[in-house]
């Protein structure tokens, strides 16, 4: 495949990994194909030409392409093609985005797509692996301007063992799936779901997939000092700063420090809020002409006067609301909030507040999920809704995007490991976090709302969870970490380092900078930061809510049974034409859900109505006993007797001599049709058909 290109290989994780570079994509600042085991994956990076005028952030955009022939399939949709990204490959692409995208300068405004696309898929060698490497490729060699390379692992943990880049057999046994990027000194960026891992565990993995992590990266400079380009100069995206334009920042520095000093320096949002308005306000105001003509450079100046003012105040451990370090603000905790529905959580964390409701359905109703990996449904999901009524903006609904799809699977991945399996707990999940009020924090706030809606709503879930977020804020070679950070400090701060767990571990991390990286020690500070507030918030607000998962599901939840009969059976319960089975649901008023295996889920608001059911399905799989007396129905006279239904499906004939103990000279004489009757069975003949006597019958009561 492109014989032009230059190769170059090693082992990572004791598998080959190759990367060529050459006349591909010739069009694009930086392009790859890297192949890892059987997983082939294409990286291209490319930047405009000029910086994007008028904005104050870099518009970096990540795509991760799943095309479903890379595994050999056909797309599952109408039109036979790959259409939106599927919930996995957004995912992916926010993962590769954390990495690379504090590694760009901080004033560059140059629109900048990187864009991965598998080619080929191995099972064993998972492609968000080789996209992380093929995006930092891609980017090294281009003139774009970057600070990396950087490479990722994922990292697997069994029998008190980390695995780096997990084989598919063995991600099925392992405790946790984390993915860490970093450069060759630190850490760049983690995610994580995991089984109660505990944080020393954690960090000892961390420090072993880096090792590995740099081999690759080694590699990764080899290629950059034979092929790359030089780098382009950054423009200013606002044009050019004279000797006037400097002398009025320095002015509005002058005038507005102070100020805004006073406005910041106060603890509720609204409040703070208000007064930072009302300076910048009054500024604009008294500078009018100048500001008009000088707009984007008094805005980016107002902007980073607060950042320096906030930043300098948390070196020295204050912050605005005047908490401690390790302090959180104000939490609360209410379960069944709402009626009707299956459960519902309300939690709250200062002005942060979510309110999850629970939802359980059939286990037919899982979601079906169509993408490249082996994952063909869900039977638990979470989704998280970000209105802009939670953050006082009166932006319109459009759906969700990746923040929100990024946030809801943050959730649901730390809840994972405590749901119960469909066998134990046999209902379809979806739990819905609404952000009520934002002001920071609000994904770990919906890992909280969602233990108490789980709870409430009778789930048996094995240990409740929660989730905090821990910000980070460097001064040269010193740092300060801070527990529980709002809105303003994730803002102007370097890091936020978001754990969910439970009492025993940690069950998920999601980790964004704003820095090169991450030493150990950071790390390290922020699990034990995170691990002690996590026991504060389950010990002293959740459990104090609600102390363990209700023992009886309400009213509105359907109730479930399930029964396991042998697959060979599975025709006698759905009947020629599915008569058997449509009766079921109409005599009962039931659902049934009949599985491959036998398995068989029975479900109605009503319990006694599924227990019923249950049993009816129970006579219908059951095997006639020779001498054992049936109450059985007549379906059919004939001049030689009656056929008789005794169980669901099963007749047998009655001879007339069998009727009584004297002769009977015609059937109409001692039977009619649907009459119910006693009687024994006393053979089987040779074709399988049933004898029966009603005289040898014993009545039973």
């Amino acid at each position: 495949m492109f014989k032009e290109n230059k190769k170059f290989s090693t082992q990572f994780a004791g598998r080959p990994l190759t990367i060529k570079v050459g006349d591909i994509c010739g069009f694009a600042n930086g392009s790859c194909l890297v192949r890892y085991g059987d997983t082939v994956i294409m990286a291209n990076a490319v930047a405009s030409k000029e910086p994007r005028q008028g904005i104050d952030f870099f518009p970096l955009s990540v795509d991760f392409e799943e095309k479903l022939y890379s595994v050999g399939k056909i797309p599952g949709s109408f039109f036979k093609r790959e259409g939106r990204p599927s919930e996995s490959a957004i995912l992916t692409s926010r993962l590769i985005d954390r990495g690379i995208r504090p590694l760009f300068p901080h004033e560059m405004r140059n629109d900048v797509t990187v864009t991965i696309t598998t080619l080929s898929v191995d099972p064993d060698c998972l492609p968000e692996v080789a996209g992380i490497i093929g995006a930092s490729v891609a980017l090294s060699i281009s003139d774009i301007p970057w600070n990396g390379p950087i490479a990722g692992v994922v990292l697997g943990y069994a029998n008190g063992q980390t695995i780096i880049n997990p084989t598919q057999e063995q991600r099925e046994s392992s405790e946790m799936f984390t993915t860490v990027s970093g450069s060759l000194k630190k850490i760049v960026m983690i995610e994580s779901g995991a089984k109660e891992i505990p944080e020393d565990v954690m960090l000892e993995s961390i420090i072993e997939g880096h090792k590995e992590i740099k081999k690759v990266i080694e590699l990764i400079n080899q290629i950059t000092e034979q092929v790359g380009k030089p780098k382009f100069a950054i423009q200013n995206a606002n044009g050019q700063l004279t000797p006037e334009v400097e002398e009025l920042l320095q002015r509005i520095k002058n005038i507005a420090k102070p100020k805004l000093m006073v406005a910041l320096d106060e603890p509720d949002k609204i409040a703070r809020d208000n007064n930072v308005r009302q300076v910048i306000a009054e500024i604009k105001e008294d500078l009018a002409d100048e500001y008009e003509e000088n707009k984007l450079f008094v805005d980016e100046c107002l902007y980073k006067l607060q950042k320096e003012i906030v930043r300098a105040w948390l070196v020295v451990g204050k912050r605005v609301d005047g908490r401690k370090q390790d302090e959180m603000r104000p939490l609360f905790a209410e379960v069944g909030v709402l009626p009707r529905v299956h459960g519902s959580g309300l939690f709250g964390r200062g002005r942060t507040q979510i309110l999850t409701i629970a939802t359980l359905g059939l286990v037919k109703e899982a979601q079906m999920l169509d993408g490249i990996d082996d994952d063909e449904s869900k039977t638990y999901i979470h989704h998280y809704n970000f209105p802009s009524y939670s953050v006082g903006e009166t932006k319109p609904s459009r759906g969700s995007g990746r923040r929100e799809v990024g946030h809801g699977a943050l959730a649901e991945r730390a809840l994972a490991p405590v749901i119960p399996s469909p066998e134990e707990f046999p209902y379809t999940i979806r739990l819905v976090s609404e952000v009520l009020s934002s002001n920071g924090s609000t994904s770990q706030g919906s890992v909280c709302g969602s233990t108490l809606a789980l709870m409430d709503a009778g789930v048996p879930i094995k240990e409740p969870v929660a989730g905090i977020s821990c910000g980070l804020i460097c001064n040269g070679d010193e740092f300060m970490t801070m527990v529980d950070i709002q809105g303003i400090e994730d803002f102007f701060g370097d890091m936020d380092f978001k754990v969910a767990g439970t009492k025993n571990g940690i069950t998920a991390i999601q980790v964004d900078i704003k820095t090169d990286g991450l030493s150990y020690d950071i790390i390290k500070e922020a699990f034990e930061k995170t691990r002690k507030a996590r026991m504060h918030i389950l010990e002293e607000v959740i459990l104090k809510a609600i102390a363990k998962p209700r023992t009886d599901l309400n009213e509105f939840v359907p109730k479930v049974l399930v029964t396991k009969i042998d697959a060979s059976k599975i025709r006698e319960v759905i009947g020629a034409g599915g008569k058997v089975v449509q009766k079921i649901v109409a005599d009962y008023d039931v659902d049934v859900d009949i599985k491959e295996d036998g398995t068989i889920f029975v479900s109605s608001i009503n319990i006694e109505n599924v227990k019923q059911a249950i049993e009816y399905i129970s006579l219908i799989v059951s095997e006639p006993e020779i001498g054992r007396t049936y109450k059985g129905k007549i379906v059919k006279l004939m001049p030689f007797g009656a056929f008789v239904e005794i169980l669901p499906g099963k007749e047998g004939l009655v001879h007339i001599s069998k009727f009584a103990n004297k002769r009977v000279e015609k059937i109409e004489n001692v039977a009619k049709e649907g009459e119910e009757i006693w009687v024994k069975l006393i053979g089987i003949d040779d074709q399988g058909k049933l004898i029966l006597s009603k005289k040898d019958a014993v009545v039973l009561n």
